[in-house]
């Protein structure tokens, strides 16, 4: 559970330049994915009635979405990281603000006990299957979701708390639905607004087979062959691509330090996670779309965080309403490992609003 966690939430950051790397010469120069195309779906963003006594959220007639619920008071929605790792449990440094705020925490759509609905493809066709994982399982798609859960939840405006991939997505959905956002807290985003990525040190694949012992890289390079074979990506399925994430967090977590606290998360996606780095393509910069969202906006890094101050950074830059915070003594995970200083920072925050 830990190495899968270990992978997707710190790994990400830099995996989409080792696609870029790897050749996956189908994928569109341009993001699949743009601001704005999200608001154009009109009607399609209306969820469908709700079930009577339903434990998940109906978002479309195929999509359910696995969610739970904490404290009492004014809704906050809580977008997990990854991309595909929900949360099992609350945020430890959350559970002070229970008493004045009711937390929302939901598997994202592919990953998670939420729907999966891409079990493999059948057809032949490269263009048609990445239109289709987008369309499904994309940026897009997941911006919508988070829309349609506004709606369930009956708020005009939503505070939402992003961790790493889930504080660049809650930044997307604001930069779509400004007017339906009262403030963000975006804890280490991730790096992603820009691609390719300006700060980005070095290659993910790269560092982790330098720092395996010797005896052990041919084993890596022969799965790593496999792993970005990407002529033979639609031919896989869904666990598929689940047991390969979690194989690289097998040969991650031997060339990291792993954090003594870590949130317990649930099955990881597989095609969701393919569909984000589709999404974004090769080339994109999305800080200007950011420019538009006025409301105030948290962001905070752990002073040992593995990404950069710099790249968390980014978006203090592009937001014009920011307040940025470094937690001390904490990592990619400070609501777990700092949870009073995190509690605090949270707490001071959300009552400056009205």
């Amino acid at each position: 559970m830990k190495r899968k966690m270990i992978f997707i939430l710190l790994g990400v950051l830099l995996l989409v330049i080792g696609v870029v790397a790897g050749g996956f010469w189908y994928m569109s120069t341009q993001p699949l994915y743009k601001p704005g195309m999200v608001r154009e779906m009109g009607a399609a963003l209306t969820p469908p009635d709700q079930p009577d006594g339903s434990q998940t959220w109906l978002v479309a007639s195929n999509i359910e979405l696995t969610h739970f619920a904490v404290g009492e008071g004014r809704n906050v929605l809580v977008i997990h990281g990854g991309p595909g790792m929900p949360f099992l449990e609350p945020m430890s440094g959350l559970a002070p603000l229970t008493g004045e705020f009711r937390f929302h925490y939901y598997d994202q759509r592919g990953c998670g006990e939420s729907t999966r609905p891409i079990d493999r493809f059948e057809s032949q066709n490269m263009y048609e299957n990445m239109m289709t994982l987008d369309r499904t399982l994309g940026l897009g798609a997941q911006i919508a979701d988070v829309e349609r859960i506004r709606q369930i939840l009956g708020d005009d405006k939503l505070i939402l708390i992003g961790h790493s991939w889930g504080g660049f997505l809650a930044s997307l959905y604001a930069a779509e639905f400004p007017e339906h956002v009262e403030a963000l807290v975006l804890i280490s985003p991730a790096n992603m607004l820009v691609m390719p990525q300006p700060d980005a040190e070095s290659d993910l694949f790269a560092s982790v087979r330098e720092k395996l012992p010797a005896d052990q890289q041919a084993e890596f390079d022969e799965f790593m062959a496999e792993y970005m074979d990407f002529n033979a990506l639609f031919q896989k399925s869904e666990e598929d691509l689940v047991g390969m994430n979690e194989q690289f967090g097998e040969y991650y977590v031997q060339v990291v330090d792993v954090p003594a606290q870590m949130p317990a998360q649930g099955k990881s996606g597989g095609w969701m996670i393919w569909a984000q780095y589709l999404s974004m393509g090769q080339q994109h910069d999305y800080r200007a779309a950011l420019k538009n969202v006025t409301v105030p906006v948290l962001v905070m890094h752990g002073a040992n965080d593995l990404q950069s101050e710099a790249a968390s950074r980014m978006y203090e830059e592009a937001f014009p309403n920011t307040q940025f915070v470094v937690i001390e003594n904490a990592s990619h995970f400070s609501f777990e490992e700092q949870p009073d200083d995190f509690a605090r920072l949270i707490e001071e925050f959300l009552s400056t609003l009205e």
